[in-house]
């Protein structure tokens, strides 16, 4: 579990460093900190293999928000911040950050000595492209309202980066991280068929450079030479391999085809507990396994309706079918942020089931005979087809007769992107700040992408109020009132937060799994001999 900073303020400056600039609030730099622990004992070279179950359709960083995607390109692409697992955005391309008295000028000194896969220097010029091209709703980047709040972005010189905000923004430094804030080389977009590109050529800045992308087998990539980082990374190559199932990938990591897995089922790692050679570490998990209820849909636009699927949900028991136990149920915040950010179960509603209530509520409705209704799942994510099985059985008690689709995750994120999500299983992860977990997902447009249609102007209201509050107490306050709602209208149903199971060969040194589930460690990873 991570705990908020005392300040916000102070932990933003704390982890960002100073700038010499009149009026801004200075702070020191700390030493480098990302991507996990560095080894003194570490050894340079050789290919680590990685299983994994769940292939990106594409590997742009701007324009693709699944997950399978992002978990890889963290080692291509950077952003000029870092999300550390402690929940505070670290520097990365940035050496430094000053903010303004207001909250609403944030100043950036850039790294001098970062190079682009594309073998060009990096300026301030490119960062201010990047940022500018992802904010604008006309690029179609998923990722734009998470730079809403930006007014404006200017470069004095080559190494110095001002954003201006419109309205305050806490959560700036982990917006600027990783996921949607990555720095490309200015005017990447301009020429014809550049997004395809993407996934033949990296254009970034990180440890690694794309190699090879042969879909349904692998991604291959290679250490950038050129890396601003001395001495970094140790590994010659990665090698993602795509495994049909979860039973390739087991019989990968007893055959030494695979170095490492994350585990798509983490009560698997039971059948490998006794397999010499193998490790099996368990990590705190930033992610969700959901339901989404998307407020457009059918029956769905009632909420007595989605409040009777909640209230019929026994989410125990579908985490043991899926997972086989091995997670944590969740209420409205991902297991490893309750501790800091999350309401109190007792204080939440429709989180255990009541049937008679349920039944209620649909005769309220207009549905005491019951309804059909189709449940989407994703081809490849295996804990949902027994979780399908497990909630038809579950809502038939209540008279909603389930016909489980299967799709291919493109064909998901395609309905995910123009927000026809329907009744869906959702898995994903987030950066360790409630205002990147709920922002855009629930805020109504322009200003967020309320994916499930939710359109609640009490939620709008308290997003907004938790974007600029910087006090983390009272930020707190308003996270749970959010939750509260959240629990009460249920545009979603979070289920549970899966353990993160990593398992490794004795070879593999030095690997740190991030909480997201991303591949951040293996920048830090090396191979004995």
């Amino acid at each position: 579990m991570w705990t908020p900073p005392i300040t916000r303020r102070a932990a933003m400056l704390g982890t960002a460093g100073a700038l010499a600039i009149p009026g801004m609030a200075r702070a020191q730099a700390p030493a480098l900190d990302v991507y996990g622990p560095t080894d003194p004992q570490a050894r340079r070279g050789g290919t680590l293999t990685v299983a994994i179950a769940n292939e990106p359709p594409n590997l742009d960083p701007f324009h693709q928000a699944g997950d399978a995607r992002t978990a890889v390109t963290v080692l291509m692409y950077q952003g000029l911040m870092y999300e550390h697992p402690s929940g505070e955005a670290r520097p990365l391309l940035a050496e430094a950050m000053a903010i303004s008295p207001d909250g609403l000028t944030y100043t950036f000194r850039l790294r001098r000595d970062v190079t682009f896969h594309t073998g060009q220097k990096m300026t301030s010029a490119d960062v201010q492209y990047s940022y500018d091209y992802i904010r604008n709703p006309a690029n179609g980047s998923p990722g734009a309202a998470d730079f809403g709040a930006i007014a404006e972005i200017t470069t004095p010189d080559e190494h110095t980066v001002v954003i201006r905000l419109s309205r305050p923004n806490a959560s700036l430094p982990m917006t600027l991280t990783n996921r949607f804030g990555c720095v490309v080389p200015r005017d990447t977009f301009a020429a014809d068929g550049a997004r395809a590109r993407l996934s033949q050529q990296s254009v970034g800045t990180g440890p690694f450079r794309l190699a090879e992308f042969r879909p349904q087998s692998h991604i291959r990539m290679a250490r950038f030479a050129q890396y601003w980082e001395p001495g970094q990374p140790h590994l010659d190559a990665i090698l993602f391999s795509v495994q049909p199932n979860a039973a390739s990938m087991l019989q990968a990591l007893r055959n030494r085809r695979a170095d490492i897995a994350l585990l798509p089922r983490p009560q698997d790692a039971e059948q490998l507990r006794d397999v010499p050679g193998l490790a099996i570490g368990t990590a705190p998990s930033l992610r969700q396994n959901s339901l989404d209820l998307d407020g457009n849909h059918a029956q769905l636009r009632d909420v007595r309706v989605r409040q009777a699927i909640a209230l019929a949900i026994d989410k125990e028991a579908v985490m043991q079918a899926a997972i086989g136990g091995h997670g944590t149920v969740l209420g409205t915040t991902v297991a490893a942020m309750q501790e800091s950010w999350g309401a109190p179960f007792g204080e939440l509603a429709t989180q255990r089931p009541d049937l008679d209530r349920a039944r209620a509520l649909l005769a309220e409705a207009g549905h005491g005979a019951g309804f059909a209704l189709d449940l989407i799942s994703i081809i490849g994510f295996e804990w949902m087809d027994p979780a399908a099985v497990t909630i038809a059985q579950q809502l038939q008690r209540i008279g909603i007769r389930l016909t489980i689709q299967r799709v291919e995750l493109g064909v998901w994120l395609n309905a995910f992107r123009s927000r026809n999500m329907r009744f869906t299983f959702n898995d994903w992860g987030t950066q360790p700040d409630p205002h990147i977990l709920y922002y855009r997902h629930f805020r109504s447009p322009p200003q967020g992408a309320d994916f499930r249609n939710w359109a609640n102007a009490d939620a709008d209201r308290l997003l907004d109020q938790g974007m600029e509050t910087s006090d983390p107490a009272e930020r707190r306050r308003i996270y749970i009132e959010l939750q509260k709602l959240i629990s009460t209208s249920v545009p979603t149903i979070l289920l549970f937060s899966p353990n993160l199971v990593t398992v490794t060969q004795a070879r593999v040194r030095n690997y740190a799994q991030h909480p997201t589930g991303w591949w951040f460690g293996l920048a830090r990873t090396w191979i004995s001999a």
